[in-house]
């Protein structure tokens, strides 16, 4: 696989030279998952992004992580569901912080490109317009889904209300 080609389509690389996507297409790994297998799980230590080359990738959380009510959900619940060109794992590259949702394949086989933190930090740090670049298509892509995030636990927050009524 081209992991360069994959890399110039993920938004988090948008502006960066092709020189420095060469370069990070170099310290990338791949690896494959099956149909509901787990890539990593909520509340472990992470300390990777993740590009999805092909397939599709489901975002969820565990609603008892957060909730002491006997009556909550017991089943993990979906937040996003995300395809070829998208990233996930960015919050490791920021705070190296234990994973805030568990990633699974969800198409019947799913390609990852795996960039290890250091390396990617370290090409930062050598390259500070790379740098700047890249954080900033993290924020811009952080934002964006935790503005979708968010309307979801508005949507969430007005169906119970509505329940109580």
């Amino acid at each position: 696989m081209l992991h360069a080609a994959v890399l110039m389509q993920a938004d988090i690389f948008y502006a960066i030279d092709r020189d420095d996507i060469e370069r990070i297409a170099q310290m990338c790994h791949e690896r494959s998952y099956s149909e509901g297998e787990t890539i990593f799980e909520e509340n472990s230590s992470g300390d990777e992004l993740y590009v999805i080359a092909e397939g599709e990738v489901e975002i969820l959380v565990d609603p008892t992580m957060v909730s002491d009510q006997k009556e909550a959900q017991t089943m993990e619940r979906v937040i996003a569901h995300l395809h070829r060109g998208q990233s996930f794992g960015e919050i490791a590259l920021v705070d190296q912080g234990i994973r805030s949702a568990t990633a699974r394949s969800a198409s019947k086989s799913t390609h990852l490109l795996i960039i290890p933190r250091e390396e990617i930090l370290s090409m930062c740090e050598e390259n500070h317009r790379f740098g700047f670049q890249l954080m900033r298509n993290l924020a811009a892509d952080l934002s964006l889904k935790l503005r979708g995030t968010d309307f979801q636990i508005r949507d969430q927050l007005l169906h119970d209300e509505s329940k109580a009524d």
